[in-house]
């Protein structure tokens, strides 16, 4: 009766006009906030000497991600089933080419990046995050049946994964290779992966790291640093200590938009990475909880859609819909943990708000498919064919 009452009162509507509102509301304060956050170093370093360099790339982006966005929204969650393993095999050879000299662009030591001329730089990865959801979700309901066996339903997956996290690490991109894991694995747990088998993953997955961090002279300066930035501000704990500058300037109701100081130079990837920190300056603590607050209710209904669908027998479309979930605060999480200190500093975009393009586009792929998930369950649910 409850599940009925609840699936009654969310097909009023075509679509979750909250998700819809939530999500252009982060993409239009991202928009905003880019601004603000890169007006001084766009006019120091563009051409044209132009303030408004960063704003007018982002505003572009934004027209591209929404324009791909509602024509993925036109695309049936059967065909996107269908199209996953030639999107995945897409995004692998991606990544293969982004390593290949001449083809890959290498910035501060890492070749992350196809340049795409006045366009911009591609980064693969950020594809590869929307395919991973596909793809495992595919995979899972094609495995449903083996789910408990270590042989046939987990180790084909694992060796797949282990080779996508093998190239990420060779540019090296370790935000990106956390977020992927983390996607297939949660996928493939709400499919019905044996729980011993998930608990020992995690267990292998937790040294893995220990020892990727360890092994890696950088990877360790950078925990050491994020344990007591203040030990050497002027290093290694520079981007951290004016991240928390920039947050305890703003106190509650911040310093006012545009009047950020920590931008002019300070705080470095200010409209990328750190972009929290500059929220938090101008717009203080209520800004921050605001940000934090329309993340926490994207997530939300992305696992209620899921839930929805899997009511449904919907079983491709209730994965999908919650690795969308899954990416969004996983990522979201990371960012905002780096921001306040809470997490080693890791270059990992805030999504639907960060200066890039291909983590703009891939966001909003993902989220008009969500939306499509969410319109196809209303449809059934008043007995129509979407």
């Amino acid at each position: 009766m409850f599940h009925n009452a609840a699936l009654k009162r969310t097909a009023l509507t075509p679509f979750d006009w909250g998700l819809v509102f939530a999500a252009l509301g982060l993409l239009m304060i991202g928009l905003v906030m880019v601004y603000s956050a890169s007006v001084a170093i766009a006019e120091a370093k563009s051409a044209a000497n132009q303030p408004a360099f960063y704003l007018i790339r982002h505003a572009m982006y934004l027209v591209i991600g929404l324009g791909a966005g509602y024509a993925a929204l036109q695309i049936p969650s059967q065909t996107w089933q269908n199209l996953a393993p030639y999107l995945f095999i897409l995004g692998t050879v991606l990544l293969l080419l982004v390593l290949v000299p001449f083809i890959g662009k290498e910035v501060n030591g890492s070749r992350r990046w196809i340049p795409l001329g006045p366009v911009g730089n591609f980064q693969p990865s950020e594809l590869m995050k929307f395919a991973t959801i596909l793809y495992a979700a595919d995979y899972t309901v094609r495995k449903a049946a083996f789910m408990q066996n270590l042989k046939k339903g987990f180790m084909p997956m694992f060796l797949v994964m282990l080779g996508i996290g093998g190239l990420l690490l060779l540019e090296p991109d370790f935000g990106a290779f956390v977020v992927i894991v983390a996607i297939a694995l949660a996928i493939l747990f709400l499919g019905g992966l044996n729980a011993r088998l998930f608990v020992g993953l995690i267990v292998l997955l937790a040294i893995g790291f220990v020892l990727l961090v360890v092994l890696s002279p950088y990877r360790l300066q950078r925990v050491v640093s994020y344990l007591d930035p203040w030990s050497d501000p002027f290093g290694a704990g520079y981007q951290l200590s004016h991240a928390l500058i920039a947050l305890g300037s703003g106190e509650l109701t911040g310093v006012g938009l545009g009047d950020s100081v920590e931008k002019l130079f300070y705080l470095p990837e200010a409209y990328t990475d750190f972009l929290l920190a500059v929220i938090g300056e101008e717009l203080g603590l209520i800004g921050v909880i605001t940000v934090i607050g329309l993340f926490a209710w994207l997530t939300w209904r992305a696992f209620s859609i899921g839930w929805q669908a899997g009511l449904m027998g919907r079983n491709f479309a209730a994965l999908v819909a919650q690795g969308v979930g899954v990416w969004m605060g996983t990522q979201a999480f990371i960012n905002m943990g780096v921001n306040l200190g809470l997490l080693p500093t890791k270059g990992l975009t805030l999504p639907l708000m960060s200066y890039g393009g291909s983590g703009i586009v891939a966001n909003c792929l993902a989220l008009a498919v969500l939306l499509r998930i969410d319109f196809e369950n209303r449809c059934l649910m008043r007995g129509k064919k979407a």
